[in-house]
């Protein structure tokens, strides 16, 4: 799953740019804990993101891999989404 996350991720940098611009908007707003999936649908509903190969605009089953991505590349990030704990392994 990690390896089509990271390939997804690279096939679709806009998706990544808009959800670290809506994290950061919504952190600076005071929020201490969001949602990833909420997150998603700002992106979703206010960007241009195209329609993918998929037939979707953004792939849902991908919300918490960017919630983890933003945690662990900006320490300042660190709990504000809540994830569960992985079932499967990961890189």
């Amino acid at each position: 799953m990690q390896i089509d996350f990271e390939q997804y991720d690279k096939d679709n940098p806009r998706i990544w740019q808009v959800f670290l611009y809506y994290s950061i908007k919504t952190k600076a707003k005071g929020f201490s804990h969001y949602s990833a999936k909420a997150i998603f649908e700002l992106c979703r509903w206010h960007e241009g993101i195209p329609m993918g190969e998929d037939g979707f605009k953004l792939n849902n089953i991908y919300t918490a891999d960017y919630a983890r991505k933003l945690m662990q590349t900006n320490p300042s990030f660190i709990g504000f989404f809540r994830t569960r704990k992985l079932k499967s392994k990961r890189k």
